[in-house]
């Protein structure tokens, strides 16, 4: 029996991860479900924002399924002190090197976008992002005072060859059961990481013949994603980029609470490829314990899961049909409902899920 650590977090966490496990259950309820305290859930307690019994649990477990942490009032302290840290400690940990945001309009949702209907119908994009090297995880990283005097601050980007090739070929592959596109993001006439990264992407490329490669600079990469949305395909590109791309990207759905993430390393289970799966939405504190959080990314978190790391591809599918089903029969939650009215809260749009199943 497979096991999956749970891991709800702060904010709207919980409430979406709820709904996730329901969905999970209905679909495999032969898997296992172990709850534990992370982020300023555990910070309250008097523990580490990642106990060493959470992290236990995930190691033992074929996946973690992760809900949201971080919270305002924890915000200026050091990253050890506060709930993300907990996130950052699984990425390095398990070497969570790819990160996968697919980014997907569903039918009757196009209104929701801030583009024009006609621009994003039919989206169906994701983003490879790699997530544990670049100027995250670089070193030296400080704030300090100069031989002058003066205040200044230094964050080093820093690249190696293999860590590059690894998230490429994830891409490529990927590209290869999709449309057969892959875009590499970079910024090779100022950096000299991008100048190594499109190098190495470009040998990758040679053992993917059926794959066509094309680069982009992220600026204008940032502008075609708002400009021409639908002739992108497998985005991939470094960490700082990564990030900020994909959340606008996961913007011309109209809403961030719809858009899923993995998270894959190395590592492999008796069941499949370990991984992290959550909604990239964050932690909301302003509705949380409302019961209106869109629980849409987690629940296609868990779909990503049983894909990955589950190996079961009928399952994923499963979930993935029952959400769409279910927007196709007008349930809406607060964030893309038409003038935030006649919205479903949280609960109610999960069982609206269940039912399709």
């Amino acid at each position: 029996m497979p096991a999956i650590a749970v891991l709800p977090g702060d904010g709207i966490g919980p409430e979406v991860t709820r709904a996730a496990v329901q969905i999970l259950h209905a679909v495999r309820p032969d898997v296992e479900c172990v709850e534990a305290s992370v982020g300023g859930e555990a910070l309250r307690a008097g523990r580490d924002a990642l106990p060493e019994d959470a992290l236990a649990l995930c190691s033992e477990s074929a996946a973690i399924l992760f809900g949201a942490v971080g919270l305002p009032e924890y915000e200026g302290r050091p990253l050890r002190e506060r709930p993300e840290y907990a996130l950052f400690v699984l990425r390095r940990d398990f070497e969570l090197f790819a990160n996968l945001r697919p980014v997907r309009v569903f039918a009757g949702l196009e209104n929701a976008s801030s583009l024009l209907p006609e621009l994003v119908r039919g989206l169906d994009l994701v983003v490879v992002r790699e997530l544990t090297g670049g100027i995250y995880f670089g070193t030296p990283k400080e704030q300090r005072v100069g031989e002058d005097g003066v205040e200044e601050a230094v964050d080093t980007m820093i690249y190696r060859a293999p860590e590059i090739e690894r998230v490429a070929r994830i891409a490529f592959e990927l590209a290869r059961k999709r449309r057969g596109l892959v875009t590499s993001i970079d910024k090779q006439n100022i950096l000299e990481t991008s100048r190594l990264w499109r190098r190495v992407v470009e040998r990758a490329a040679q053992d993917y013949p059926d794959v066509r490669l094309e680069h982009l600079l992220v600026d204008n990469a940032a502008m075609q994603l708002v400009r021409r949305p639908g002739d992108f395909d497998v985005l991939v590109t470094e960490n700082m980029f990564g990030d900020i791309l994909s959340d606008e990207a996961a913007m011309l759905t109209g809403s961030i609470g719809n858009l899923p993430s993995a998270s894959l390393g190395t590592r492999t289970t008796p069941f499949g490829r370990f991984g992290l799966y959550e909604p990239i939405s964050g932690t909301a504190p302003d509705i949380a314990g409302q019961g209106i959080a869109n629980p849409t990314a987690a629940i296609l978190s868990a779909a990503m899961l049983l894909r990955h790391s589950l190996s079961d591809e009928g399952g994923a599918a499963r979930i993935e049909q029952a959400v769409e089903a279910a927007f196709a029969q007008g349930a809406r939650t607060r964030d893309v409902a038409p003038g935030g009215n006649g919205f479903l809260d949280t609960q109610r749009f999960t069982d609206a899920v269940l039912a399709q199943l």
